[in-house]
Formats: structure tokens, C-alpha cells, sequence
């Protein structure tokens, strides 16, 4: 096989492939064979009818076109793999030479992972190094943060009153649409912390107030835009009654209190964790500062020629991670831009610009990686795939849940990133 090799513009190039006649005839004649493994011809059995006969029956253009279809697909992803080529976009095929006894030439154009040309990204590095800062942590810091860990410590005391908001409740409720039951509005003993966004805000407005033991019905109109669509705009009764009335009594932050929390002898001891843990966190951001201000500045100073459709990517990528951000907050995509005033078209024009950086970050990386011949084993993207799944749970529920072959090239990314990053700091 025969490859030539063209740039062009904008990190495309073009491939001319010719395959030699003999290996070209390979492909012919298994074309032939699968195109004639169920043909029917009088006096013969299927799959045992003359080459000769098959040809005639089938036609020479169809099994070239299937035969091309075959050389095509395999010949192309030789190139890539022999040429180390990186393509980033679908190639556009166009065949130039197809006959049964001649050389099939076809040719390719494909975007691919453009050319990066660094600056001298160790000086930048050993620059950059005067702008690590150092972190503290106050003592006010520590005091809100313990009195956050108190206050989420609260005990909760059954009350004989009306409930308000901040109160712990258990509710029964039924929801009825047209006089049928709703289940995935039913529940019996349902706790809920009023105030807390559990139940939507008229349902709740409709339940402050009530005692336990006390039952109440009314209706309620789910917002237009609700998202469980077969619940948006539609009226719905709800029988309901409170079962349970609580309210939040505080902790007192003493030695008890430390030692119920964790392995605290006392309060110094769980104040030192707390600082600890204010002080790693600080550390972590101050990190990833440092890093991203250096990443950007060799970007900044780097040549290349991205291709559009890494941008184009990468704008989807973040309107798809917004997008599972807001349905994470329970309203709809719709809902969002409204509140906001915004469309999507315009949040997608307002993205291409931080795209357009994530990507020439991202290329500047990878560069650095090549340049110090950075690799990553595959043990250590196993270690740390194990590490990742052992938060979800066994190996089975894993597999149910995430791509492995996806994490898998993100851990590797993660890995290298982090590789080339400890070069930088070494500098």
C-alpha cells in the first residue's frame, strides 16, 4: 500500500492511497464471495454457483462498490496507525481509480490534531514559580466551619406544635390527578426538613402549619415547566397528614462533642482537624491556580492553528455539562434560560471563547508530554480506575454504571496531566 501525504489549511490533510492490484483483487474476490454466499441461481446450490455466473448475476459495479466499501475502511485505519496520524473529524472519502485488475487508488481528508509549536515552556515555568503564594488559615475560618459541623450535628426533639420552616417532619401524602391515584406522588412516613427544597413551594406553603396527627387536603398547580413532564401544568389533590413534628436542637460544641464525631480525645484535637483539612483544601486551590495561570501563559505564548471542529467539540461538551448541572437542581433547561435571559444559541457563542481556551490548553499538554516523553502504564491507569470504582461499589455495579474504556482514557489523561504538571514544578 502506497500512502501520500499532503497538508492543507487549518490542521487538515489529505491521503492518497493506492492499494497494489494483487491485494486489491484480495478484497474483490471477498466481496464476490460474500455477495454470492445466499444467491439463488437455477442448477446450482447456494453459495456453489461459478465465479463466472456469480459476476454476471451480482454485476461488476456492485461488487466493486462493496469491495471498495471493505479496502476503504481497513486501508484508512492502516494509514492512521502506520503514520501515527491523529485524526479529529470524519474523513471525507472520494475514490479516484476502481477496476477489477488495476491498483484502487481512493483518497482521505481529515482534520487532525494540529501542530504545536512551544515556547520555552521550562523558563515560563521557572517564572512562574515566584507567583506560588502561601495560604492560612484564620481563626475565624475554623470558627465557621466548626460552627457549621455543629449545627449539621443537630438532634432533632419531637414537639407538640404546628410545624415551621427548619423543622424535621413525616408526612403521609396521596396525589390524585382526575380522581386517580398518582404513585410517584404517594408515600407513607416521608421525612423532609421544611425549607430545604424537598417538596415544591406551593405544596409546602399548604403543609407549614400543620400539627401531628392532623390531616389536610388541598390542590396544588405544578409549574408549567416542571420537569417530570407528565406533571407540568396539571392540578393535582394531595390528601396528606403529619405524622411527626421535630425541631433541631443544637450541639454543644465540648469534648463529648468531639468525641462523638470522630477519634477526637477533645475540642483541640477536632480544631487541629479542622484546620488541617481548611489548610489542605487551600493548598489543593492554590494548586490549580498556579497550574492553570502557567498553562495559559505557555498557550498564550505557543503557536497553532486549531482546528474548528476541536472548538466545536468542546462547546458541546460544556453545554452538555451545564445542561446535567441544571437538571441536577431539579428545573428545566428551558426554565434556566428564562430565569438567566439567555438562549441557548447565544449561551453556545458566549462558551466558544473559555472552548477555544480549554482546547489550546489541552493541545499544550499534550505537547509538553510528547516533548518529555511522558507515558503512562497501563498499571497505573488500572490502580487508579480501581481507586475510582471502589467508590461506587462492587465491580458488577460499576460495569452498570459508568463506560470503563471512557474512564479509562480520562484516567489516563489525569495521569499525564499530572506528569507533565510535576515537570513544571521541577523546573
Amino acid at each position: 500500500m502506497k500512502v501520500e501525504i499532503t497538508k492543507l489549511p487549518k490542521s487538515e490533510i489529505e491521503l492518497k492511497i493506492q492499494v497494489p492490484s494483487d491485494e486489491w483483487r484480495e478484497f474483490y474476490d471477498e466481496a464476490l464471495r460474500e455477495l454470492s454466499a445466499d444467491l439463488k441461481l437455477e442448477g446450482f446450490r447456494p453459495g456453489h454457483v461459478p465465479q463466472n455466473f456469480a459476476e454476471e448475476k451480482i454485476g461488476a459495479e456492485h461488487i466493486l462498490e462493496h469491495a471498495a466499501e471493505h479496502c476503504v475502511r481497513k486501508c484508512y485505519v492502516r494509514a492512521v496507525m502506520d503514520y501515527n496520524l491523529e485524526p479529529v473529524s470524519k474523513p471525507e472519502i472520494t475514490v479516484t481509480k476502481i477496476a477489477k485488475e488495476n491498483p484502487f487508488e481512493f483518497k482521505v481528508r481529515v482534520v487532525v490534531l494540529p501542530e504545536v509549536k512551544l515556547p520555552d515552556y521550562k523558563k515560563i515555568a521557572n517564572a512562574q514559580a515566584k507567583d506560588k503564594k502561601d495560604v492560612a488559615v484564620s481563626e475565624d475560618e475554623i470558627k465557621k466551619a466548626i460552627d457549621w459541623l455543629v449545627k449539621s450535628r443537630s438532634k432533632f426533639i419531637t414537639v407538640p406544635r404546628s410545624c415551621r420552616v427548619g423543622d424535621r417532619i413525616e408526612i403521609d401524602f396521596e396525589g390524585q390527578y382526575e380522581g386517580q391515584v398518582l404513585a410517584e406522588l404517594t408515600s407513607k412516613n416521608h421525612p423532609a426538613i421544611l425549607g430545604r427544597g424537598y417538596f415544591i413551594p406551593e405544596f409546602e406553603a399548604n403543609i407549614i402549619g400543620m400539627k401531628e396527627g392532623e390531616e389536610k387536603q388541598f390542590r396544588i398547580s405544578f409549574p408549567p415547566d416542571f420537569s417530570a413532564k407528565n406533571l407540568a401544568g396539571k392540578n393535582v389533590d394531595f390528601k396528606t397528614k403529619i405524622n411527626v413534628v421535630q425541631e433541631a436542637e443544637a450541639s454543644e460544641f465540648n469534648d463529648a462533642f468531639a468525641q462523638s464525631v470522630g477519634n477526637f480525645k477533645d475540642t483541640s484535637m477536632l480544631q487541629a482537624s479542622v484546620k488541617e483539612g481548611l489548610l489542605s483544601e487551600k493548598r489543593e486551590q492554590e494548586k490549580e491556580r498556579w497550574r492553570t495561570a502557567l498553562i495559559e501563559k505557555i498557550a498564550v505564548a505557543s503557536n497553532m492553528e486549531i482546528p474548528a471542529v476541536l472548538i466545536e467539540a468542546e462547546t458541546k461538551r460544556m453545554m452538555e455539562d451545564l445542561k446535567a448541572k441544571v437538571a441536577q437542581i431539579g428545573i428545566s433547561f428551558e426554565k434556566y434560560l428564562e430565569k438567566f435571559n439567555k438562549t441557548e444559541a447565544g449561551l453556545i457563542d458566549e462558551s466558544k471563547e473559555k472552548a477555544l481556551a480549554n482546547v489550546r490548553n489541552f493541545l499544550v499538554l499534550q505537547e509538553i508530554a510528547k516533548q518529555e516523553k511522558i507515558e503512562v502504564s497501563e498499571e497505573e491507569v488500572r490502580e487508579e480506575m480501581n481507586k475510582a470504582l471502589a467508590h461506587i461499589g462492587t465491580s458488577e455495579q460499576a460495569e452498570q454504571q459508568i463506560d470503563k474504556e471512557q474512564l479509562a482514557r480520562y484516567t489516563q489523561d489525569i495521569l499525564k496531566n499530572e506528569k507533565v504538571f510535576q515537570v513544571l514544578e521541577n523546573c
